[in-house]
């Protein structure tokens, strides 16, 4: 079984163990140098989680730079049929942004392994290494996944838009401040990203997670935007949304490094 059509998003080790040979499929993983060279997924290419943001003060989550992409997609084997399963290790927050990604170079054909590494068998792990895929390839960036900091706050107080904020409950209040400025961006609404987590069940996203959004007033009839300090914390809100069918999703790459260090941005505590 080698096809992917039909598939939800979001799959479970179950349905990607029979898949594993699949010409079409690209496996990144997204733990960590280590994590990855004691273990993976067979055939699953290793991507250092920095390597998907800018990592530049004073908003290191923004997008890397177009030449750094073309690298790192060349290095994977990029190409339009293929066919991406992301997973990492921390139940879906690299692998979330790295969703992100996807979206941001038109790329549509991808699924999150549920529960990451955490939920694999154990004894379905290999320690081989792919080679290189090859060279740069060329991409082209698309807009429309992303949120700037000017485009939110032109859209601060619409009825039709829900901020959602990924960072812990002190970071929102403004008890914690890691930015010139602590607090939180006018209208927000606050889940912290592991909320969104099943402890109990290899850190898999939780099933009433619909319900528990429909709640929090983050609905599927207003564009949601997603972020946290550097968009990777809200790679986890970024899937999540994606996962449930939410038409409109942008994730607001400069989060909090950038809004809490600009000194235009308004602030609520």
């Amino acid at each position: 079984m080698t096809d992917f059509s039909g598939l939800p998003l979001v799959i479970e080790p179950a349905e990607l163990l029979p898949r594993l040979d699949s010409p079409q499929l690209i496996l990144v993983d997204l733990t960590s140098a280590n994590r990855y060279g004691s273990g993976h997924i067979p055939g699953a290419r290793f991507v250092e989680p920095k390597r998907t943001q800018l990592g530049q003060p004073p908003a290191p989550g923004l997008l890397p730079a177009r030449a750094d992409l073309e690298k790192l997609f060349g290095e994977l084997g990029h190409r339009a049929d293929a066919v991406y399963v992301v997973y990492d290790d921390e139940g879906g927050g690299w692998a979330g942004r790295f969703i992100w990604l996807l979206d941001v170079i038109g790329h549509s054909q991808y699924h999150y392994l549920n529960g990451g590494i955490q939920a694999w068998p154990a004894d379905k792990l290999s320690t081989e290494v792919p080679a290189s895929a090859g060279g740069p390839v060329q991409l082209t960036l698309h807009a429309e996944p992303t949120a700037t900091r000017e485009y939110l706050q032109s859209r601060l107080g619409a009825a039709d838009l829900a901020i959602w904020d990924a960072r812990a409950p002190g970071e929102y209040r403004g008890e914690k401040v890691l930015a010139a400025k602590g607090g939180h961006i006018p209208g927000a609404i606050n889940f912290e990203w592991t909320a969104g987590m099943d402890l109990n069940d290899h850190l898999r996203i939780r099933k009433d997670m619909a319900q528990v959004l429909t709640g929090l007033g983050i609905t599927p009839d207003k564009e949601v935007i997603t972020h946290c300090q550097t968009h990777h914390r809200s790679g986890f809100t970024y899937l999540v949304a994606k996962s449930l069918g939410y038409p409109r999703v942008k994730a607001y790459a400069g989060s909090w490094g950038e809004w809490g260090n600009h000194p235009d941005t308004p602030v609520d505590v």
